[in-house]
Protein backbone atom coordinates (compact mmCIF):
# COMPACT_ATOMS: atom_id res chain seq x y z
CA UNK A 1 0.00 0.00 0.00
CA UNK A 2 2.95 2.13 0.64
CA UNK A 3 5.64 0.43 0.13
CA UNK A 4 8.43 3.56 1.45
CA UNK A 5 6.61 3.74 4.74
CA UNK A 6 7.02 0.04 5.22
CA UNK A 7 10.74 -0.04 4.10
CA UNK A 8 11.12 2.81 6.94
CA UNK A 9 9.21 1.38 9.57
CA UNK A 10 11.88 -1.73 8.99
CA UNK A 11 14.69 0.74 9.55
CA UNK A 12 16.11 0.65 5.80
CA UNK A 13 17.14 3.42 3.30
CA UNK A 14 14.70 4.90 0.84
CA UNK A 15 16.44 6.04 -2.25
CA UNK A 16 14.68 8.63 -4.70
CA UNK A 17 14.95 11.73 -6.97
CA UNK A 18 13.10 14.39 -7.82
CA UNK A 19 10.71 14.68 -10.84
CA UNK A 20 8.43 17.05 -12.90
CA UNK A 21 5.66 17.18 -15.16
CA UNK A 22 7.75 17.20 -18.38
CA UNK A 23 10.09 13.67 -16.69
CA UNK A 24 10.12 10.31 -17.47
CA UNK A 25 8.43 9.44 -14.83
CA UNK A 26 7.00 5.89 -16.24
CA UNK A 27 9.93 5.06 -16.79
CA UNK A 28 11.51 6.44 -13.25
CA UNK A 29 8.78 4.50 -11.27
CA UNK A 30 10.02 1.51 -12.66
CA UNK A 31 13.42 1.84 -12.29
CA UNK A 32 13.64 0.58 -8.96
CA UNK A 33 13.90 4.45 -6.82
CA UNK A 34 12.03 3.88 -4.21
CA UNK A 35 9.86 7.76 -4.33
CA UNK A 36 9.78 10.25 -6.86
CA UNK A 37 9.59 14.00 -4.96
CA UNK A 38 7.95 16.64 -7.30
CA UNK A 39 8.48 20.20 -5.51
CA UNK A 40 6.64 22.76 -6.29
CA UNK A 41 7.89 25.11 -3.47
CA UNK A 42 10.75 26.59 -6.00
CA UNK A 43 9.26 25.22 -9.09
CA UNK A 44 7.28 26.67 -11.80
CA UNK A 45 4.73 23.46 -11.50
CA UNK A 46 1.33 24.11 -10.39
CA UNK A 47 0.89 20.84 -7.99
CA UNK A 48 -2.92 20.01 -10.08
CA UNK A 49 -0.50 19.92 -13.52
CA UNK A 50 0.85 16.26 -11.30
CA UNK A 51 -2.09 14.50 -12.06
CA UNK A 52 -0.79 12.93 -15.08
CA UNK A 53 2.64 12.61 -13.99
CA UNK A 54 1.82 10.80 -11.22
CA UNK A 55 -1.09 8.23 -12.63
CA UNK A 56 1.82 7.16 -15.05
CA UNK A 57 3.31 6.19 -12.06
CA UNK A 58 0.64 3.49 -11.27
CA UNK A 59 2.32 -0.14 -11.37
CA UNK A 60 6.03 1.11 -10.37
CA UNK A 61 7.60 0.88 -7.11
CA UNK A 62 8.26 4.18 -6.58
CA UNK A 63 5.69 6.05 -4.85
CA UNK A 64 5.11 9.89 -5.31
CA UNK A 65 5.54 12.48 -2.79
CA UNK A 66 4.77 16.25 -3.68
CA UNK A 67 6.76 19.51 -1.67
CA UNK A 68 4.35 21.95 -1.38
CA UNK A 69 4.71 25.72 -0.66
CA UNK A 70 2.97 25.66 2.36
CA UNK A 71 1.55 24.63 5.30
CA UNK A 72 -2.08 25.31 4.67
CA UNK A 73 -4.98 22.59 4.27
CA UNK A 74 -5.58 23.39 0.51
CA UNK A 75 -2.07 23.25 -0.31
CA UNK A 76 -1.46 19.67 0.90
CA UNK A 77 -5.28 18.65 -0.03
CA UNK A 78 -4.19 19.57 -3.37
CA UNK A 79 -1.24 17.64 -3.62
CA UNK A 80 -2.95 14.40 -2.08
CA UNK A 81 -5.46 14.69 -4.71
CA UNK A 82 -3.37 14.41 -7.46
CA UNK A 83 -2.52 10.72 -5.62
CA UNK A 84 0.51 11.57 -3.48
CA UNK A 85 1.38 8.88 -1.08
CA UNK A 86 3.46 11.19 0.95
CA UNK A 87 3.19 15.12 1.39
CA UNK A 88 6.28 17.80 2.43
CA UNK A 89 5.97 20.65 3.82
CA UNK A 90 8.41 23.50 4.17
CA UNK A 91 9.29 25.58 7.28
CA UNK A 92 7.61 23.42 9.47
CA UNK A 93 9.16 25.26 13.14
CA UNK A 94 7.17 24.08 16.07
CA UNK A 95 4.72 21.09 17.65
CA UNK A 96 1.51 23.27 16.63
CA UNK A 97 2.60 24.01 13.38
CA UNK A 98 3.37 19.84 12.79
CA UNK A 99 -0.06 19.41 14.18
CA UNK A 100 -1.67 21.12 11.50
CA UNK A 101 0.41 19.37 8.94
CA UNK A 102 -0.96 16.05 10.39
CA UNK A 103 -4.54 17.57 10.18
CA UNK A 104 -4.51 18.52 7.25
CA UNK A 105 -3.17 15.11 5.70
CA UNK A 106 -5.58 13.18 7.28
CA UNK A 107 -9.52 12.73 6.62
CA UNK A 108 -11.86 12.32 9.58
CA UNK A 109 -11.83 11.93 12.58
CA UNK A 110 -7.91 11.74 12.41
CA UNK A 111 -7.89 15.04 10.74
CA UNK A 112 -9.71 17.70 8.37
CA UNK A 113 -8.86 16.85 4.87
CA UNK A 114 -11.52 17.23 2.41
CA UNK A 115 -12.49 14.22 0.36
CA UNK A 116 -13.07 14.09 -3.26
CA UNK A 117 -13.30 10.75 -3.63
CA UNK A 118 -10.81 8.08 -3.51
CA UNK A 119 -7.50 9.35 -4.89
CA UNK A 120 -3.95 7.52 -5.37
CA UNK A 121 -3.00 4.37 -5.83
CA UNK A 122 -4.22 2.59 -2.62
CA UNK A 123 -5.60 -0.50 -3.74
CA UNK A 124 -9.70 -1.94 -3.67
CA UNK A 125 -11.50 -1.48 -0.54
CA UNK A 126 -15.20 -2.76 0.83
CA UNK A 127 -16.48 0.30 1.68
CA UNK A 128 -15.51 3.81 1.86
CA UNK A 129 -14.21 4.07 5.57
CA UNK A 130 -11.30 1.40 4.58
CA UNK A 131 -10.11 3.91 1.89
CA UNK A 132 -10.32 6.39 4.19
CA UNK A 133 -8.53 4.48 7.55
CA UNK A 134 -6.23 3.15 5.26
CA UNK A 135 -4.95 6.13 3.76
CA UNK A 136 -4.75 7.96 7.19
CA UNK A 137 -2.57 4.99 8.11
CA UNK A 138 -0.18 4.86 5.52
CA UNK A 139 0.23 8.42 3.46
CA UNK A 140 4.19 9.78 4.50
CA UNK A 141 3.71 13.32 6.49
CA UNK A 142 7.03 14.79 6.03
CA UNK A 143 7.82 18.32 7.58
CA UNK A 144 11.03 19.79 6.79
CA UNK A 145 13.45 21.29 9.73
CA UNK A 146 15.04 24.04 7.60
CA UNK A 147 15.59 26.92 10.87
CA UNK A 148 16.71 27.40 14.25
CA UNK A 149 13.07 27.65 15.54
CA UNK A 150 12.54 24.44 14.27
CA UNK A 151 15.81 22.50 15.38
CA UNK A 152 15.10 24.00 19.00
CA UNK A 153 11.65 22.63 18.83
CA UNK A 154 12.56 18.96 17.16
CA UNK A 155 11.54 17.19 20.25
CA UNK A 156 7.98 18.60 19.89
CA UNK A 157 8.48 18.06 16.26
CA UNK A 158 8.94 14.87 15.97
CA UNK A 159 6.74 13.41 19.05
CA UNK A 160 3.92 14.91 17.03
CA UNK A 161 1.03 12.01 16.73
CA UNK A 162 1.09 11.34 12.74
CA UNK A 163 4.52 12.39 12.14
CA UNK A 164 6.31 9.86 10.40
CA UNK A 165 9.25 11.26 8.70
CA UNK A 166 11.08 14.34 8.55
CA UNK A 167 13.59 15.93 6.10
CA UNK A 168 16.30 18.55 6.39
CA UNK A 169 16.26 21.20 3.88
CA UNK A 170 20.39 20.93 3.27
CA UNK A 171 20.55 24.54 1.95
CA UNK A 172 18.28 26.36 4.18
CA UNK A 173 19.43 24.62 7.50
CA UNK A 174 22.79 25.54 6.78
CA UNK A 175 22.12 28.82 6.05
CA UNK A 176 19.99 29.95 9.05
CA UNK A 177 22.94 27.82 11.25
CA UNK A 178 25.47 30.53 9.88
CA UNK A 179 27.34 28.37 7.93
CA UNK A 180 25.47 29.12 4.66
CA UNK A 181 26.56 26.01 2.17
CA UNK A 182 29.18 24.93 4.14
CA UNK A 183 28.31 21.21 4.51
CA UNK A 184 31.21 20.02 6.20
CA UNK A 185 31.56 22.34 8.70
CA UNK A 186 32.18 20.63 12.10
CA UNK A 187 28.95 22.54 13.53
CA UNK A 188 26.63 21.45 10.57
CA UNK A 189 27.39 17.48 11.03
CA UNK A 190 26.68 18.22 14.67
CA UNK A 191 23.25 19.64 13.57
CA UNK A 192 22.59 16.95 11.12
CA UNK A 193 23.88 14.29 13.23
CA UNK A 194 21.63 15.27 16.54
CA UNK A 195 18.50 15.61 13.82
CA UNK A 196 19.16 11.62 12.62
CA UNK A 197 19.29 10.89 16.55
CA UNK A 198 16.39 12.26 18.04
CA UNK A 199 14.49 11.05 14.96
CA UNK A 200 15.54 7.79 15.34
CA UNK A 201 15.16 7.75 18.91
CA UNK A 202 11.04 8.59 18.69
CA UNK A 203 10.76 6.47 15.83
CA UNK A 204 10.51 9.86 12.79
CA UNK A 205 12.40 8.25 10.14
CA UNK A 206 14.97 11.08 9.23
CA UNK A 207 15.98 12.28 5.50
CA UNK A 208 17.83 14.71 3.81
CA UNK A 209 16.40 16.27 0.89
CA UNK A 210 19.75 16.00 -1.51
CA UNK A 211 23.10 14.94 -0.65
CA UNK A 212 24.99 17.96 0.08
CA UNK A 213 28.38 18.58 -1.48
CA UNK A 214 31.45 16.84 0.50
CA UNK A 215 29.07 14.20 2.25
CA UNK A 216 29.10 10.89 0.80
CA UNK A 217 25.68 9.16 1.04
CA UNK A 218 27.44 6.12 3.38
CA UNK A 219 28.11 8.74 5.91
CA UNK A 220 24.61 9.83 6.13
CA UNK A 221 23.25 6.41 6.33
CA UNK A 222 25.83 5.52 9.48
CA UNK A 223 24.50 9.32 10.93
CA UNK A 224 21.18 6.73 10.57
CA UNK A 225 19.35 9.00 7.63
CA UNK A 226 17.10 6.99 6.15
CA UNK A 227 16.37 8.13 2.52
CA UNK A 228 17.19 10.95 0.31
CA UNK A 229 17.15 12.35 -3.50
CA UNK A 230 19.71 11.02 -6.18
CA UNK A 231 20.25 12.45 -9.52
CA UNK A 232 18.95 9.72 -11.85
CA UNK A 233 20.70 11.48 -15.00
CA UNK A 234 24.00 9.48 -14.36
CA UNK A 235 22.92 6.66 -13.90
CA UNK A 236 20.78 6.47 -16.55
CA UNK A 237 23.47 7.57 -19.19
CA UNK A 238 25.38 5.29 -17.69
CA UNK A 239 23.11 2.19 -18.04
CA UNK A 240 22.70 3.64 -22.07
CA UNK A 241 26.54 3.50 -22.54
CA UNK A 242 26.98 -0.07 -21.02
CA UNK A 243 23.71 -1.02 -23.33
CA UNK A 244 25.02 0.46 -26.30
CA UNK A 245 28.36 -1.82 -25.94
CA UNK A 246 27.11 -4.88 -24.89
CA UNK A 247 24.71 -4.64 -28.26
CA UNK A 248 28.26 -3.78 -30.17
CA UNK A 249 29.96 -6.07 -28.37
CA UNK A 250 32.64 -4.50 -26.91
Amino acid sequence: MNPMLDKLKAGKVAIGSTASWDNETRFLARSGLDFLLFDTQHSPVEIKRLNFPIAAMRGGSAIPIIRVGDNTAEQICYALDQGAKGVVCPMVNSGPAAADMVQYSKYPFDGIRSSAGARGDWGDFDNYRDYLDAVNDNVLIIPMVETQEAFSNLVDIVTTPGINALLIGPSDFSINLDVPLDYTNPKYHEAIGTVARTCRENGVAPGMYFVPPGIEPQTLIQMGFQFFTMSWHDWASQGIREGVKHVAGE
